[in-house]
């Protein structure tokens, strides 16, 4: 190959990478912005966004707290706990945040480096970032206090938090562009994610369920998800009900969709 026919090549790379770069200080702006405005510099400022689902989640686990109860060789009441409403919260946040996007991040998108994709992005990252670190400081807690072990497979936590973070954004971009077309949408999203709480596998492990309803519940991808956090987090806990193939084509057919729907959602955004 001659050296004129590699300049393109070169080019085209070296556009994706400036691209990649705006689009990484554009999300590291949101996200600083989303700091301050969430939270200010008041009382302890930035923490609250570890601190705030922090104490939702010690309010469950210490309902778990006095059980002697377990439901394996190492699952026990708090690190399940733990792990079902801590990522729940992680989920519920992401989506629930992504009906206010739009109105109040809308005269952003008067710099054309900033799209509803980076708003709803930088959102979903603050949200997994405050998850992660109130799971490992609530976890290594709980190991110092004796009511749980140490992650089993930490990379396995970590690959279903991820999924999760994926899951969750997916569906937010669809959930952002329909409450911008329907003030319907905006009701029905609060309920909704109650009534998902006891579905999503959050409390529970497939392998406790009888069929035919495990069999209905592997179906749905956050039960997978939550499988293979346990996964992670349990020694005895084991993954034959999680398909990652499947979770991952649920999560690529979200993105898609809602990547298509906030296309056609900024079409009818008009900038005064």
């Amino acid at each position: 190959m001659s050296l004129t026919d590699t300049r393109p090549t070169n080019a085209g790379v070296r556009g994706l990478l400036r691209g990649l770069d705006v689009q990484r200080r554009v999300v590291a702006a949101l996200i600083l912005r989303e700091l301050h405005t969430r939270y200010g510099r008041e009382n302890i400022g930035y923490l609250w966004v570890i601190a705030e689902p922090m104490t939702l989640a010690v309010a469950v686990a210490a309902l778990h707290a006095g059980s002697k109860s377990h439901f394996g060789l190492d699952v026990r009441p708090v690190p399940l706990a733990l792990c079902g409403y801590g990522v729940f919260i992680l989920f519920r946040s992401i989506i629930t945040r992504a009906e206010s996007t739009l109105q109040a991040n809308q005269p952003l998108l008067y710099h054309r480096s900033v799209t509803i994709f980076d708003m709803l992005f930088a959102r979903a990252v603050l949200e997994f970032a405050a998850t992660v670190a109130m799971l490992t400081i609530l976890i290594a807690g709980a190991c110092l206090l004796g009511l749980a072990d140490p992650p089993a497979r930490p990379l396995a936590m970590l690959g279903g938090l991820v999924l999760m973070l994926w899951f969750a954004f997916a569906l937010s971009l669809l959930i952002c562009s329909a409450c911008h077309a329907s003030r319907l949408a905006e009701r029905l999203l609060h309920p909704a994610t109650y009534l998902l709480m006891p579905l999503s596998g959050a409390f529970f492990m497939l392998k406790w369920i009888p069929e035919p309803y495990r069999g209905w519940l592997s179906w749905f991808p956050m039960a997978q998800i939550f499988e293979l956090i346990r996964h992670g987090q349990f020694e005895s806990a084991d993954d034959r009900y999680v398909n990652l193939p499947y979770v991952m084509g649920w999560c690529l057919l979200l993105t898609y969709f809602g990547l298509l729907a906030i296309r056609i959602t900024r079409r009818h955004i008009h900038l005064h």
